[in-house]
C-alpha cells in the first residue's frame, strides 16, 4: 500500500534520450517518444527513482493536489489461499517485505492471486517496490516464485537486483564451513521459521 504524493515530470527541453528512467522505472511508467521521455500519469507512483538517476536533471517531482491511495484489497481474495501463498515463500502474511511503503506479504500475494505475474504489475498495484527501489524485490521475486512463477526483467531494463539465496537454501558444506566462525545457519531457520509460521491475528473481514 503506498499514497502517492507526486509525480514525475520530464522536461523535453533538457531530455536527451538516454533511457536511463525508462530502464530504471519500477512501474514502466515512462516509455520514449520521439527521442524524450514521456511518463504516464495514470501510471506513476512518484518513487523519484528517474529524478534521482536522470544524468541531465531533465525530471522533477510535482506534488500531487490530490494524493492517490494505491493498494490491493486483501479481503477480496480467499485469505486460505493468501496465507498457503505466503506460507510457501516462507513468509508471514502479516510480515513487512517493504519498508519504505510498509506494505505486507498478504498484499502482495493478494496481487499474485489476483493475476499479476511481474514485479512491475505487482509494484504498480501495491506500491512495492516504490520507496528505496532495491530490498523489496527479493520477497517478491520469492512469492512469485512460490506461485509457480518465474518473470523475466523486462527487455533493456535493468530494474531487478535479482534472486538472492536464502537462509533456507543455504548448502549443508557452506553451513560447515561457517560454523566455526559464528555463523549459525541452523539457529537463524529455526527463529525465521517461528517468523514465518506464526499465527496470523483475527481479521475483521473474515
Amino acid at each position: 500500500m503506498k499514497v502517492v504524493n507526486q509525480l514525475a515530470v520530464v522536461d523535453a527541453e533538457k531530455c536527451r534520450g538516454c533511457k536511463t528512467c525508462e530502464r530504471i522505472c519500477p512501474v514502466l511508467a515512462i516509455k520514449m517518444e520521439n527521442r524524450k521521455a514521456v511518463v504516464d500519469n495514470e501510471r506513476c507512483r512518484g518513487c523519484a527513482n528517474c529524478e534521482q538517476r536522470c544524468p541531465d536533471y531533465a525530471i522533477k517531482m510535482v506534488k500531487l493536489e490530490q494524493p492517490v491511495l494505491v493498494k490491493v484489497d486483501v479481503s477480496a481474495v480467499d485469505y486460505a489461499l493468501v496465507e498457503d501463498l505466503c506460507r510457501r515463500a516462507k513468509f508471514n502474511p502479516e510480515q513487512l517485505i517493504c519498508y519504505c511503503t510498509a506494505t505486507r506479504a498478504e498484499e502482495v500475494a493478494a496481487a499474485i492471486l489476483q493475476g499479476a505475474r511481474s514485479p512491475e504489475e505487482i509494484s504498480f498495484l501495491t506500491g512495492v517496490r516504490t520507496g528505496c527501489k532495491v530490498e523489496c524485490i527479493q520477497p517478491v521475486l520469492r512469492l512469485l516464485e512460490a506461485a509457480g512463477i518465474k518473470p523475466e526483467p523486462p527487455k533493456g531494463g535493468w530494474q531487478w537486483y535479482g534472486r538472492t539465496v536464502t537462509v533456507w537454501e543455504i548448502p549443508e558444506e557452506v553451513k560447515k564451513k561457517y560454523a566455526s566462525r559464528g555463523f549459525y545457519f541452523d539457529e537463524d531457520i529455526k527463529i525465521l521459521d517461528r517468523v514465518a509460521n506464526a499465527p496470523v491475528q483475527e481479521r475483521s473481514d473474515s
